[in-house]
């Protein structure tokens, strides 16, 4: 296996990266264009392409790393791996408790941060371990399993609702509603533990992908073999919706089938432009995210907290910011700036991180 570094994955990682960041701080939610919101219940929309495009890139890493951990003893390796996945979904349980002044007993225990944990550890056990066929084979079972279980025990009738599914009433038996998500209105957790398990095979693939773009990822046969895979898992979903709809809050089958997919061509379009055709415009940019993506991902969310809790008068400074930045303009344009430019804050961050080549591996 080729051991040479792909500009294009980094830019990959930090195209999901800055994304992520611009969809999730908006100058005002209610004023949002629509491709940059989450589609309401099924559906599919291009916001919803990011986080499972992230899941896909830490796979891709992956597949760099592993390897080199292949002569380590099993209790090494382990600890390794428990510590990272320890680690990671700590400091998202700590994000989402802060400013620490709330009652932990009403603090979220799963989010996006917990669940690169879970998939990450869970991941990078399967990739050790199993071999390339098998960890294909276990991937499947894992998309079928979940299709199997959302459809036979959720509530009978209306098994795939927001109330319904199986994901919520096992979240409310197992943590109860004060440490769920409440962004519906009512407890629902979109990073729930079942629906963990199809999230993890988005990391699988991603890792096979990784591997075979190390061995022919230069080669315009190797971007053809990535491309017809990548439209043929396109295919395979928008099949399968009509029986397991495409729904990123349930992370259905489908769902991971269908962004699999998408990332396959995304990632072979960038790196024919990018590897073989030395197109660099913009490359430096998204690689500044992709060199410290936690890092600055995290960074973000604390952020963004702080400007909520610090007060100018009778606002928010968030809010201070926006109306007196940005509110001349028209209204959704208004929105998007102020996103824009939280999102060129946090690059900034990056970018110093870079240039003193301090990457900082959570």
């Amino acid at each position: 296996m080729s051991n040479q570094r792909f500009l294009s994955l980094d830019v990959f990682r930090g195209m999901t990266i800055c994304l992520m960041i611009i969809v999730n701080t908006p100058g005002d939610g209610a004023l949002t264009f629509a491709p940059l919101l989450h589609a309401k219940w099924h559906g599919f929309t291009p916001t919803d392409l990011v986080f499972p495009s992230f899941l896909f890139a830490m796979g891709n890493a992956m597949s760099f790393v592993l390897p080199k951990w292949d002569k380590l003893s099993n209790a090494t390796f382990l600890f390794k791996i428990t510590k990272r996945t320890l680690l990671i979904f700590l400091l998202g349980f700590l994000m989402y408790w802060f400013p620490f002044t709330g009652p932990l007993s009403e603090t979220r225990i799963l989010g996006v941060l917990q669940r690169i944990a879970l998939c990450y550890g869970i991941a990078a056990i399967i990739a050790h371990y199993m071999h390339e066929r098998v960890m294909m084979v276990l991937a499947a079972v894992l998309l079928l399993s979940y299709w199997y279980i959302s459809m036979h025990y959720g509530v009978a009738g209306d098994p795939l609702s927001i109330t319904g599914n199986v994901g919520i009433q096992f979240d409310k038996w197992l943590m109860g509603d004060h440490h769920m998500y409440q962004g519906e209105g009512f407890a629902f957790d979109p990073e729930g533990w079942i629906s963990t398990l199809p999230a993890i095979v988005n990391v699988l693939i991603g890792y096979r992908v990784g591997i075979l773009v190390q061995e022919n990822g230069k080669t315009y046969e190797g971007l053809t073999q990535l491309l017809m895979w990548g439209a043929g898992f396109v295919f395979l979903a928008f099949m399968w919706n009509y029986q397991f709809p495409i729904n990123k809050k349930l992370w259905t089958s489908s769902f991971v089938v269908l962004t699999v997919g998408l990332d396959m061509i995304i990632l072979a379009t960038i790196i024919y432009r990018i590897e073989l055709q030395n197109q660099l415009q913009f490359s430096r940019f998204f690689e500044v995210f992709g060199k410290n993506p936690l890092v600055i991902y995290l960074f973000s969310e604390l952020l963004v907290s702080c400007l909520y809790i610090i007060q100018i008068g009778n606002q928010s400074c968030f809010e201070w910011i926006y109306t007196h930045s940005f509110a001349h303009l028209p209204s959704y344009w208004a929105s998007l700036g102020f996103a824009v430019s939280y999102m060129l804050v946090c690059w900034l961050l990056g970018y110093i991180l870079n240039k003193y080549k301090i990457y900082i591996r959570v």
